[in-house]
């Protein structure tokens, strides 16, 4: 990829370094465009280069960048050579630039960026991908929806490079809290507002449940007692948590299909309360349970009784932990799919509980437990309404929606729409989604509703705008423009940024696959965006002479084009009109 501009100078670098072409493609980078001046199209670190060097004897950088360049000739791809602060600079013929990235765009698109030399010898894996897990009986909470949109991200990008890619959501549909929700609809549950609103009941049935528990110790007992017949498999319990179970999901796919995600399995802690029991055999019989003076059962890492390595796998009475159930269903899952890597997308406070896990399939002799990871990703803060205070996600999806649609009415240069709704409601995701990506992962960060819907700066609107306004320069323009490329009509500086800046998509893409983090091709698109802004304005295509007109068509289509790839990787569903 790179248009094959890379892997040509690899070549002629590897005759004159005695390197394989291959150890040298990673040092050479696509360089990021400036404002300020026309900037070369490769640099090699030559720093990169040097880097098994002894430190004592490590020759001057700057030196040794002058003497490799002088020994390198520009050709036919290569039409001018320079040395920056350690690196070797590269130049592109200008004309082979533009045909040659447009050419590529065109050729490959969605996979564009994906085809690179970057990515060549990496084997196709199978890869599971663990994300969203709401808990069954109340409403999908807002708290789970960057588990949801971050899992969305990962499954997207695997899938994209090739890798076959297990969606599964956990529910958390077990436990403890089943024994609450149980005894609190025998007392305080109806049947008509089950069928009419269910989350919403239940989660009114387990507000008011917890209440009572705390101050009645009989209803704590009672809840106890429902969720050891759950345990044991009792009939009646069994089929109250089965319905409580299916009408949580019918609700989730809603919202899911909201979102535009989909999932390959939906699983849950239930699935594994038989087999907790064979993992506590297990655990058991290679010695590493021990029982407490409580009855509880642990398993303690550090052999010592220290607090902080002490996982606790089994209740008093027998009955399963989330830790216990997890170890389950990762050893299920081995078998089932004997996936390559498995990635586990929770909260930051779930740290402690994925490194046990881990730890504990590993002592039970799991060497493949080195093939699971955690993803953890920090909370939001200050996500309100209009009416105060959210809990609930679909409260978040019907303010967006609202909102955007007020936007979008005020604006004189909207459109006419089909589905101003659906419109609406994909702008709006694409705002929420931007907002969420553009830092690091592990960061909390403060959700802001006056940012979320800016249209211009950095947001997912503007993203939006940007596709929608190119799509309909092709609409206008695309019957008569698209035919002939003639390259030489794209040399001003502002098409050569853009043409400069498509380049480095792929090492965008391959960054944010070595490190699974979206804010690489979120702050890419952005740039691209405002890139695009500045040449729509100084680029006319009306009035201009035919080839003038079809080549910038041409560089238009390639912006939106790749806008769109890089949308829908994120989980955004590019809109057409706004």
């Amino acid at each position: 990829m790179a248009c094959g501009f890379r892997r040509s100078i690899a070549s002629q670098l590897s005759r004159v370094l005695d390197l394989p072409p291959e150890n040298l493609i990673k040092s050479i980078s696509a360089v990021p465009i400036s404002r300020k001046e026309e900037v070369a199209d490769f640099q090699l670190s030559v720093d990169s280069l040097l880097e098994n060097s002894n430190d004592h004897i490590r020759p001057d950088i700057q030196v040794q960048a002058k003497k490799l360049a002088e020994k390198l000739k520009c050709d036919t791809v290569v039409s001018e050579i320079s040395t920056g602060p350690g690196t070797v600079n590269f130049k592109i013929n200008r004309e082979l630039l533009t045909k040659a990235v447009l050419h590529q765009v065109i050729e490959d698109g969605s996979k564009y960026g994906l085809k690179s030399e970057l990515f060549s010898g990496l084997p196709p894996r199978k890869v599971v991908v663990e994300f969203s897990s709401p808990n069954v009986a109340k409403k999908f909470h807002v708290g789970h929806l960057r588990s949801t949109i971050i899992g969305n991200f990962i499954a997207n990008l695997k899938e994209a490079l090739g890798h076959q890619v297990t969606r599964i959501n956990y529910l958390g549909d077990w436990g403890m809290q089943f024994g609450l929700l149980g005894t609190g609809f025998q007392l305080f549950g109806y049947e008509e507002k089950l069928q009419s609103n269910p989350l919403q009941h239940l989660f009114e049935v387990y507000v008011q449940v917890n209440k009572e528990a705390a101050d009645n110790k009989n209803i704590a007992k009672l809840a106890h007692e429902f969720f050891q017949r759950l345990e044991l498999g009792d009939i009646q319990a069994l089929s109250l948590w089965q319905r409580f179970r299916d009408l949580s999901i019918e609700e989730y796919i809603r919202i899911y299909q909201r979102l535009g995600i989909y999932f390959d399995e939906y699983s849950g802690e239930s699935f594994y309360r038989e087999k907790s029991q064979e993992v506590l055999k297990l655990l058991e019989s290679k010695g590493l349970l021990q029982k407490t003076i409580k009855g509880t059962a642990v398993v303690d890492f550090s052999g010592n009784g220290d607090p902080s390595s002490i996982c606790t796998v089994m209740r008093s009475d027998g009955t399963s932990l989330y830790a216990t159930r997890d170890i389950a269903a990762a050893i299920d899952r081995m078998d089932k799919y004997n996936f390559d890597t498995m990635i586990y997308v929770a909260d930051k406070g779930q740290k402690k509980h994925f490194k046990q896990v881990f730890q504990m399939l590993k002592i039970m002799g799991y060497d493949w437990a080195e093939r699971c990871h955690h993803v953890p990703f920090g909370v939001v803060q200050g996500m309100k309404t209009r009416r105060g205070d959210v809990t609930f996600l679909e409260d978040v999806l019907n303010e967006i929606r609202l909102r955007m649609l007020q936007n979008m009415a005020s604006i004189k240069t909207t459109k006419e729409l089909e589905n101003p709704q659906e419109t609406a409601e994909r702008v709006g995701l694409a705002a929420l989604i931007i907002q969420d990506f553009r830092g690091l992962l592990l960061s909390d960060y403060q959700f802001s509703w006056d940012r979320v819907f800016q249209s211009r700066g950095d947001t997912g609107v503007f993203l939006q705008y940007t596709h929608a306004r190119l799509h309909s320069l092709e609409e206008t323009f695309g019957s008569g423009y698209l035919n002939d490329l003639n390259t030489a009509c794209l040399q001003e500086p502002q098409s050569v940024s853009i043409l400069q800046h498509l380049l480095r998509f792929d090492e965008v893409l391959f960054k944010s696959s070595q490190d699974l983090q979206p804010r690489h091709i979120v702050s890419y698109l952005l740039t691209l965006s405002h890139l695009a802004a500045v040449a729509h304005r100084t680029l006319q295509i009306k009035d201009s002479p035919p080839d003038v007109a079809g080549a910038r068509l041409h560089l238009f289509k390639a912006v939106r084009s790749v806008l769109a790839n890089g949308m829908k990787l994120l989980g955004i569903i590019p809109v057409c009109r706004m």
